[in-house]
């Protein structure tokens, strides 16, 4: 059997550059190469594997069905390239290399900075990268080795549950807040028949957090289809200022309004017999190379915000349904953060 292989590394990453740029010339500028030094590697390579790559008949760069089936496999193989040399920074212990983390948008927005905070006052020489996304587009980062390891809100989708390790992390209690000066703000505690009369401020329907509320909300009994909706944002940070110019009330992430409760700037309304809370789990994939680093963050920084050991086992996939029966979770723990 020849060792030659049809292709070399650089044309994998030339073909998935085109694939993300949609044409020849954006894939030259994106690689810093000549777009004619782009299109001849492509036609070796084509010669090379004796199958069109690309239908050349529209304005933008179509893989053919070859095309497609080598980009899989080619970014499996630089993902594993890029593995590889993580492993060989890892020999120097933590005096280099680099932590990639993924969280869905709100522990990534105010819960990750905190924690990559304190990691790098530990560990200066190891560069970090937090990657915000979907709790979707998270996972799957996770499952293709993208990332090592996640902090999620939402659920891990079906089709990656066997594959990936999770583990229940804390508990994230969803807080009504409101004007200062809100009618309900001197009250001690909020009636769910008051519910309906208030003006809610909240995300898109189709979002996570706004999926919990509605479902936990269902379960104590109160008609989230007779509250009233008075706009939807797409953003925590935009629904806070909504709130504080006293356009309505909404159900945030605590984590996210510590600083304005501490300042006076919105008041936490608290409902009788209600507590919303949604489960954050931390998420690996126990088949990928685990980096020092990232043992490192997993044992010392995760912990320090929950008071919980967290222990990844390289079986745990397995175990998903017995591993996620660990009760009661504790709650985030904003004392551990980095001023």
């Amino acid at each position: 059997m020849s060792s030659d292989l049809p292709f070399t590394l650089d044309q994998l990453r030339i073909l998935k550059a085109i694939a993300t740029e949609g044409s020849f010339k954006r894939a030259a500028d994106s690689l810093y190469v000549s777009q004619p030094a782009v299109s001849l590697q492509v036609q070796n390579l084509e010669r090379q594997l004796s199958v069109p790559l690309f239908d050349r008949g529209g304005r933008r760069a179509q893989l053919t069905e070859a095309g497609h089936l080598l980009l899989e496999y080619g970014d499996r193989i630089l993902s594993l390239c890029q593995e590889t040399c993580r492993a060989i920074e890892d020999l120097q212990n933590l005096q280099g290399g680099t932590l990639i983390v993924g969280a869905s948008q709100t522990t990534g927005t105010y819960l990750l900075p905190r924690m990559i905070g304190l990691f790098r006052q530990r560990y200066p020489e190891v560069a970090v990268q937090l990657h915000v996304h979907s709790t979707r587009r998270t996972s799957w980062s996770v499952a293709n080795g993208q990332v090592d390891l996640a902090i999620i809100g939402g659920e891990v989708p079906g089709e990656l549950q066997e594959s990936l390790e999770i583990i229940p992390y804390a508990e994230d209690e969803l807080a009504l807040i409101m004007p200062v000066h809100h009618p309900l703000a001197n009250a001690e505690i909020i009636r769910r028949e008051d519910l309906y009369q208030l003006k809610f401020i909240a995300l898109d329907s189709q979002s996570t957090i706004r999926k919990v509320i509605d479902q936990v909300l269902t379960r104590c009994g109160i008609e989230t289809g007779n509250l009233h909706i008075e706009m939807e944002l797409n953003s925590i940070e935009a629904i806070k200022n909504a709130v504080q110019s006293g356009l309505g009330v909404a159900f945030v992430s605590i984590s996210a309004i510590e600083k304005e409760l501490q300042m006076g700037m919105l008041h936490r309304g608290r409902i009788e017999t209600v507590v919303v809370n949604r489960t954050l789990s931390v998420i690996v994939n126990p088949n990928r190379y685990r980096s020092k680093a990232a043992e490192a963050f997993t044992e010392e920084i995760l912990p320090q915000f929950t008071n919980r050991a967290i222990e990844l086992s390289p079986g745990a996939a397995e175990q998903n349904g017995q591993t996620n029966a660990v009760a009661p979770l504790p709650e985030i723990n904003g004392k551990a953060s980095v001023e």
